[in-house]
């Protein structure tokens, strides 16, 4: 079985991890995906962003599979080669602020115009237009602004980002969605769309629950860390020698660890009894606990826990979650030859297709490294051609 979006050719006018990381997955899936850079490249490419022997392991991350193609758009041959690609692609994302995309001459109007197939998505901050348009979306702002600040890390304590950069990770996911659902539209009409996402309202879908929780009560939310707002005991206690999470979310689960913990009349304690009993009195349980699961190490526990069927798991570090059995079972791990670091390895594509095979992991390029071979290739541009368009300054 082919990939499922091989013949997709997506053009890449993306930066950093939001305009990425959604181009990436779909490279995933078998797209073509052309990164479209400025002759500077794109910003995710400066070395001090997660520095791996002089080079950006997040660029290395998030450009797999990609081809790299140098064009200056602020040049007119530049943009006229920029339309001739258009025209025999199927996608267009950007992640550029307002006003870019015109100023360009790549906005949707101009595009349609050139192909009324393509489809062109947008990753924005707060939305291509109204108040806070023109607002710097960094990971940390839109983590700040979205409420996630005040919701995670232990209660009383600073506030705390998530320790991935989440916002900018959801525009991935929902510009990969919403260009699926484009390209399925089209099947139907025949026709391309505009679709925009941003990453407020990413994080703020994201919410899920706990925004309609507050929508619908008025109650704000506070840190948590481990624990649960409305399930006990589920949260990360301390063992001899680690941390274990242990979940309680059926009244079944909580009656086996009473078992485990070797004092089944807890299960029965009036205090315990039910969830919302165990909510009142969680400061009188949470203790009781942790002094009897700091009595055997983590592994011990965890092998009783888990003969129990009691939700339970260790608190790794990378390097033991890596080691997990599921990693390899389902090849979560891919690698790479990159001509100037070598060996790169990194997490892999967790959409699994029958039949699909192995998951596509070719080096994230080097800036402008395809530039000759796509318009060659797509274009059927001659050297002469592409030489006079290098001294031009239109690529690169």
């Amino acid at each position: 079985m082919a990939h499922p979006l091989s013949g997709v050719r997506v053009l890449e006018l993306g930066q950093i991890i939001a305009g990425t990381y959604g181009c990436q997955v779909l490279s995933d899936l078998g797209a073509e995906v052309i990164k479209i850079e400025a002759p500077e490249g794109d910003l995710g490419r400066i070395p001090s962003v997660a520095p791996y022997k002089g080079v950006s392991a997040l660029f290395l991350t998030f450009n797999r599979n990609k081809k790299s193609v140098v064009i200056n758009l602020k040049t007119e041959a530049g943009r006229a080669l920029f339309h001739d690609l258009v025209k025999v692609s199927d996608v267009v994302l950007d992640n550029f602020r307002a006003g870019v995309l015109e100023r360009l001459k790549a906005d949707y109007a101009t595009l349609s115009a050139i192909n009324p197939r393509i489809i062109q998505c947008s990753v924005t901050g707060f939305g291509a237009d109204g108040a806070y348009k023109d607002y710097p979306a960094l990971d940390l702002v839109i983590q700040a602004i979205s409420g996630y600040l005040s919701i995670t890390g232990e209660p009383g304590r600073p506030p705390a980002r998530l320790g991935i950069p989440l916002a900018d990770l959801s525009g991935g996911i929902f510009s990969c969605e919403a260009i699926l659902a484009a390209l399925y539209q089209r099947e139907r009409t025949g026709k391309g769309c505009r679709v925009e996402t941003s990453m407020f309202d990413g994080m703020l879908n994201l919410l899920s629950y706990m925004g309609t929780h507050y929508l619908s009560t008025g109650e704000v939310p506070t840190p948590q860390g481990s624990a649960h707002e409305f399930t006990v005991p589920w949260q990360a206690f301390e063992a001899q020698d680690g941390y274990v999470v242990v979940a309680t979310r059926q009244e079944s689960f909580w009656k086996k660890l009473c078992v485990v913990l070797g004092e089944p009349g807890l299960a029965d304690d009036p205090r315990f009894a039910t969830n919302p009993r165990r909510l009142e009195n969680r400061a009188l349980l949470v203790p009781k606990i942790e002094a009897i699961l700091r009595t055997r190490t983590a592994a011990d526990w965890l092998q009783r826990l888990r003969v129990a069927e009691v939700p339970a798991a260790p608190v790794n570090n990378l390097d033991a979650a890596f080691a997990e059995p599921p990693v390899a079972e389902r090849e979560m791990i891919v690698e790479y030859d990159h001509p100037e670091v070598g060996r790169v390895r990194l997490p892999g594509n967790p959409i699994k297709f029958d039949g699909m095979g192995r998951t596509l992991s070719r080096p994230a390029p080097r800036l402008g490294e395809h530039t000759d071979a796509v318009l060659r290739e797509l274009l059927s541009l001659p050297a002469a051609r592409i030489a006079e368009l290098r001294q031009q300054g239109a690529i690169k």
